[in-house]
């Protein structure tokens, strides 16, 4: 059968993609048998050609729905360069039976899936795997148990921890978990849906967010609110028996099947792709991190990474020499892409530590002094601007707005005589003040990149919740800030923010609070 017109006309809109090998044939809506009976909807691409058992076959499992933009982007794209594409809705969405269960069964509907291509006269026993998001969580989910014929896979932007999607260091992502629901409940239902539910949220993001109760507000505003968010609100706890068997990043400890992972430095998904890649075994994997957020991956960086998920899918199921692996990064403040020997490399941590003045030096000031107290107001919580998100602020942003607000702690280095490359993991070393007048409070903490013009580029940052602490004593707490790869230039300065929060990115408390920084605070850098 001929591709739709609207499949073909979104391959169209994929700029920079490699010429076309074979022309794509198509098989719609067949039904895959699980082991219960029920039955998944599966999209079949195959090359127009008559040697249909010399192609390898990629599966790609999608609680999206089968069309817009995965039609094109993996079952076009890949099979007019030589591969059977799979592209299958998962229970409960888009057709397929079943009741939806997020992160529940992945694993036997892909291990049930296997069964059935088993049977079909055109699978030659080689099988990939290709897909981001969710998509690469039912990959890990089928890699838990990995099957003889699963000889490699490509996990874009991908996620292994539903928890720690949910709760980022005890605080819930607010922002981010209202989009993903939203993007599960309607994408699968049509480009029109879709697009209608994501205007409707963006209209009443404001008022949800600042409700008494965000999740029962968000049910008023879109109709109804799934179980998977309830629940995932209910349980901020990652060891309660609700998260049970979800977590999945043993999966890839000692995993023979080579890897490519694939994510941005303003991805959503970035620390757990980097636990993923850190677990598998050296000799089966490699890296791509590019200067992209969850989903601009898949728009201005889709060239880049169709070409490397290509490379590597071809290199280790078709090509007789499979590709080596490597580490890729994109450079910030450079528009450099950097080959590195192995993630991270090998770095010098270097503390910059607050002074009283405003001011990010390389000496600690002096003991038993305050470097500024941060204080946080729910009636006016400090806003959210860039960063690691889903939301269409995400990704590198100008800071001077928000570094302009009195409940933001700002303190700026002198201007840089020569380059300092920063690659590697970045914390906050605060030593604190818990007397904060609240059960809890929440730290912000974010690492900017000031050019000669004045504009505040974020790099990394991180949040944690604390909890007061009735005996006066400061306290040493530790701010995970991410990961980035940047290099801050000859005139920039290195800036660093503090504040109590950064809605609705992440929930805001639901109390006033101050928080005091004390002297001994500092950043750590690792400078190679």
């Amino acid at each position: 059968m001929k591709l739709p017109l609207s499949t073909r006309i979104a391959r169209r809109t994929l700029v920079g993609l490699p010429a076309p090998r074979f022309a794509v044939s198509y098989e719609p809506r067949l039904p895959v048998p699980m082991a219960d009976g029920v039955e998944l909807l599966t999209d079949h691409y195959f090359p127009a050609s008559p040697g249909l058992q010399d192609f390898p076959t990629l599966l790609v499992r999608s609680p999206y729905g089968r069309g817009f933009p995965w039609a094109a982007l993996y079952g076009a794209a890949f099979a007019e360069q030589g591969f059977h594409v799979l592209i299958q809705s998962a229970r409960g969405t888009a057709g397929s039976g079943g009741v939806f269960q997020p992160w529940r069964d992945d694993g036997p509907d892909s291990r049930a899936t296997l069964g059935w291509l088993r049977r079909q006269s055109w699978f030659d026993g080689r099988l990939g795997l290709v897909g981001p998001s969710a998509m690469a969580y039912a990959q890990w989910a089928l890699a838990a148990d990995p099957p003889p014929e699963l000889r490699a896979m490509v996990v874009h932007v991908p996620l292994h921890n539903p928890h720690g999607f949910f709760h980022r260091n005890g605080v819930f992502a607010l922002e981010d978990a209202l989009i993903a629901t939203t993007a599960v409940q309607t994408q699968h239902l049509g480009p029109r849906r879709f697009l209608g539910a994501t205007l409707r949220l963006a209209t009443a993001m404001k008022r949800i967010v600042r409700a008494e109760s965000p999740i029962e507000a968000y049910a008023r505003a879109m109709g109804r609110s799934p179980a998977f968010l309830t629940g995932a609100a209910a349980h901020p706890d990652p060891g309660d028996g609700y998260w049970q068997g979800t977590d999945l990043r043993d999966a890839a400890e000692g995993l023979q099947v080579p890897t490519l992972v694939v994510s941005g430095w303003t991805d959503v998904a970035l620390d757990q792709a980097l636990q993923q890649y850190g677990r598998l075994p050296a000799g089966h994997r490699s890296l791509l991190i590019g200067p992209w957020t969850h989903t601009t991956a898949f728009q201005r960086g889709v060239a880049t990474v169709f070409a490397e998920s290509l490379t590597w899918l071809r290199g280790h199921l078709a090509d007789p020499v499979p590709p080596k692996e490597q580490v890729r990064v994109a450079l910030g403040g450079t528009g450099e892409w950097r080959d590195l020997s192995a993630w991270p490399p090998a770095a010098v941590p270097v503390s910059w530590y607050p002074h009283p003045d405003g001011g990010l030096v390389r000496q600690s000031p002096p003991p038993d002094t305050a470097a500024g107290t941060v204080r946080f107001d729910p009636a006016d919580p400090t806003p959210s601007i860039g960063g690691n998100g889903l939301g269409q602020k995400a990704g590198v942003r100008d800071n001077a707005t928000v570094e302009q607000r009195d409940d933001v702690l700002v303190f700026t280095g002198a201007p840089l005589t020569e380059a300092v490359e920063v690659i590697g993991t970045v914390a906050a070393e605060m030593l604190v003040d818990p007397g904060i007048g609240a059960d809890s409070a929440t730290l912000f903490v974010r690492l900017c990149d000031v050019d000669e013009r004045g504009r505040s580029w974020n790099v990394c940052d991180g949040i944690t919740r604390i909890v007061a602490d009735t005996s006066r004593r400061p306290v040493a707490v530790t701010v995970a800030m991410s990961s980035t790869a940047h290099r801050f230039l000859p005139g920039h300065r290195i800036r660093v923010q503090i504040s109590g929060g950064a809605h609705p990115r992440f929930a805001a408390a639901r109390e006033a609070f101050h928080i005091e920084v004390r002297s001994g605070s500092a950043i750590v850098l690792p400078v190679v």
